[in-house]
């Protein structure tokens, strides 16, 4: 985990900042809300404005896996859910054994946010919450999640974002097609009634006998 690692310096410090810098105290009580709705688990939401510990308690509730496999489970289809039977969510003393399962269900969780239908580019990678390297991404897949699922018939959770956007797919026939060919757009510009009549660059060159 993150208090294992050596502090970061220089460039990847600054990277560091820049990126807690971007973390958005309110998108974070959103995201933990919404968890705590369609879940069904109580979450405590900090009252504070200040991102420091606004960040810490979104890392430590998040960051065991637990809370994101629920949330997924519930929203997933009957039959195409998660097993929590499984050992990856089975109590150990053995801390190794507890870390290794901690980074296995964020994986899990991931895996069944893509094929809840989430897009790649908006998914994070495990050590972004794991190590607490980019919280911000962490919001956003959640965010992506909320939106996906407002999508979903049936879905009768809290509506927080905005609607996901609709494919609006247009067909036209071939002589739509052909029509348009005919038309000249004003960015071509035009070169009608265009000729070289009365052009006459420099001095003309006199052919002596």
């Amino acid at each position: 985990m993150s208090f294992y690692r050596a502090a970061k310096a220089g460039l990847a410090r600054d990277t560091q900042v820049k990126i807690d810098s971007q973390f958005d105290v309110d998108e974070a009580k959103k995201c933990l809300y919404w968890i705590a709705k369609i879940s069904g688990e109580q979450i405590e939401i900090r009252d504070t404005d200040d991102k420091v510990e606004m960040a810490d308690s979104f890392y430590t509730t998040l960051k065991d896996g637990v809370l994101l496999c629920k949330l997924i489970h519930t929203l997933l289809p009957e039959g195409h859910g998660i097993d929590f039977s499984k050992k990856t969510f089975q109590q150990t003393k053995n801390l190794a054994f507890e870390l290794a399962r901690e980074r296995e269900r964020i994986g899990m969780f991931l895996n069944k946010a893509q094929e809840y239908g989430v897009p790649v580019t908006n998914l994070f990678q495990t050590e972004y919450l794991y190590e607490r390297t980019n919280l911000v991404q962490v919001c956003t897949c959640i965010r992506a999640i909320g939106i996906e699922a407002q999508s979903h018939p049936g879905y009768d959770g809290p509506v927080i974002w905005p609607k996901k956007n609709e494919t609006n797919v247009r067909s036209f026939t071939t002589e739509q097609l052909n029509a348009g060919k005919q038309v000249i757009s004003l960015q071509y510009g035009s070169n009608k009634g265009a000729s070289q009549a009365g052009m006459n660059f420099g001095k003309t060159r006199n052919i002596l006998d």
